[in-house]
């Protein structure tokens, strides 16, 4: 069920352009303190949570700004001090902050109180689809859709405002080039750092993966195999990778015959109906409402099955190999596109149906030379994108904070 659109949210940023006018003036006239806002468009969690912690240590004061009860509740369980986002309290530690942590947009904070904070813009992913400005479907709007005005005034507003960017980490010199065309920014605020949100696969092994997984969803099983399912989210558009009665009946008799399991993570801004037909312990949701961040759950998987997810690089780098089922690849491609050539990730005739996919899939469980085959693929591609693989990301993201603002911690 879609719930989230770029047409949508371009809508409602441009009707609060008098709120960011108003913010910018208070602003203007408010000194900042040394203190550090946090926010994250996926909970507590993601790139924002590891470098809170690592700042934590550090000793630098902070505050985290929360959006929902539930946020609220995991700050708190976590030791997190909060502050409601979209409160006067949530406006006045955004004015007021030194630094702001973000991993998705300016709205992880309190958006209307950014300008003159040193912004540190996490991100949550390497791109494989096209973002930023460099995404069509990003100056898509509700209002006045075919309006050629409205898209260039959504454009320029796009682009002004990653302006406001102190510091964007880069995975490698191959991501900053992705980065830099994407946000419209000069390279030197992109630092080829390593991206603190992967640090936990350098420490998190597939049994104690396992183990956050099987908390969660029982059904897994401690000796059945474990497949990530991980669709990408299409603009509010319906899921195409639903499968259909037939399709889920195939699907069931080959986990089976393997002895495994697929489990499923939506995607958090339009999660599609993947409830099967029957009644079977072979197919599991793991939505974000079960765990928020997926990425220290991934070693427990033996390959992840995807169309055009970030998360390729992340299940690269913990050595978990992919699939891909990409049924809406002609129509992905022109409307969003990739940054190179998605065949490069994917190979030159990626499945487009379920029952194209799961002869893969039946050979990938049954035989160990396919297994090492894309194990190798996944190695292959992880050299590509990732510099580091030292679990040390968050520690030199906080020393670069620290460097451009001036400060030294130990």
């Amino acid at each position: 069920m879609a719930s989230f659109s770029f047409g949508a949210g371009n809508a409602q940023k441009l009707a609060r352009i008098p709120l960011y006018g108003l913010g910018r003036l208070v602003t203007l006239v408010t000194p900042r303190t040394g203190r550090w806002v946090f926010g994250c468009g996926a909970g507590i969690a993601d790139g924002a949570l590891a470098l809170w912690r690592e700042a934590e240590k550090r000793g630098i004061d902070a505050v985290w700004l929360t959006t929902t009860p539930h946020e609220r509740a995991d700050a708190e369980g976590a030791g997190i001090p909060t502050l409601p986002k979209m409160s006067w309290r949530g406006f006045w530690a955004t004015a007021r902050a030194r630094v702001a942590v973000v991993t998705h947009g300016f709205g992880d904070v309190n958006p209307y109180a950014v300008t003159g904070a040193f912004v540190a813009q996490l991100w949550h992913g390497i791109p494989l689809k096209r973002i930023g400005l460099d995404a069509p479907e990003l100056v898509r709007s509700a209002f006045l859709p075919n309006s050629a005005l409205v898209r260039r005034l959504i454009g320029w507003m796009y682009a002004r405002s990653a302006q406001r960017i102190g510091v964007l980490p880069a995975a490698s010199h191959l991501v900053r080039g992705r980065l830099e065309s994407a946000f419209g920014i000069d390279h030197r605020r992109i630092a080829v750092t390593g991206e603190p949100r992967v640090d936990v696969l350098a420490s998190e092994t597939p049994d104690g993966a396992r183990r956050v997984v099987a908390g969660l969803i029982p059904e897994a099983g401690a000796e059945r195999t474990l497949l990530l399912y991980a669709p990408t989210w299409r603009d509010g558009d319906a899921d195409p990778g639903i499968p259909s009665a037939e399709e889920w009946g195939a699907i069931i008799e080959v986990l089976a015959r393997r002895d495994a399991v697929l489990v499923i993570r939506s995607h958090r801004l339009g999660e599609g109906d993947y409830t099967p037909p029957v009644d079977t312990d072979r197919v599991v949701l793991l939505g974000a409402d079960l765990l928020p961040d997926v990425t220290p759950a991934i070693p427990a998987f033996a390959a992840l099955i995807t169309d055009y997810s970030s998360l390729v690089y992340d299940a690269a780098l913990a050595g978990v190999p992919s699939l891909f089922l990409a049924p809406d690849l002609e129509d992905y491609s022109g409307r969003r596109g990739f940054y190179g050539s998605y065949s490069d990730i994917a190979g030159e005739e990626p499945a487009t149906t379920w029952r194209a996919l799961l002869p893969e899939i039946d050979r990938f469980l049954g035989q160990d030379e396919e297994r090492e085959r894309r194990a190798g693929a996944a190695r292959a591609l992880s050299a590509r994108v990732h510099t580091f693989r030292d679990g040390r990301n968050t520690r030199r993201v906080l020393d670069e904070v620290l460097q451009r603002i001036g400060e030294i911690r130990s």
